[in-house]
């Protein structure tokens, strides 16, 4: 029996079908999120009075179209990564952990206007993170 690199002596030389689901789990996800931000983006845009703070402390831009803009586009990059992801694309793998990593940075900020989003939005990019991280050769090689 040979061993395959990253494996046990005595484990079974097949990567795991497992973490490639983490795989695809992960490229749902950015699409998922990429495609929620993207639309936060056109709101942002069309409807200056959706995204107002409770209190002017928590208000983090004063020019809606601007935001509007850039979460637009920040929403089409993630989406790029989790298609890119999902397709197998050599360049998504770190191009979607440092979309991610930026992603969980920026909701940081939100968290004192939406706690509850920014928590949950956090909670799945650090799910994401895993993902992409954790045994990624035997990911790799399930998917292939």
């Amino acid at each position: 029996m040979t061993q395959v690199e990253g494996t046990a002596a005595g484990s079974s030389t097949r990567p795991s079908a497992g973490w490639a689901g983490w795989i695809v789990f992960a490229a749902t996800i950015l699409v998922l999120i990429g495609t929620l931000t993207f639309i936060q983006g056109l709101v942002a845009l069309f409807d200056d009075g959706y995204f107002v703070a409770r209190t002017q402390d928590q208000l983090l831009l004063l020019n809606y179209d601007a935001w509007g803009v850039v979460m637009m586009i920040w929403g089409l990059l993630t989406l790029a990564a989790g298609l890119g992801l999902a397709g197998g694309r050599g360049w998504a793998r770190w191009f979607a952990v440092f979309i991610t990593f930026v992603h969980v940075i920026v909701q940081i900020g939100f968290l004192p206007a939406y706690p509850i989003w920014a928590a949950i939005s956090i909670a799945l990019a650090v799910l994401v993170l895993f993902a992409l991280t954790a045994r990624w050769h035997e990911a790799q090689a399930a998917m292939t």
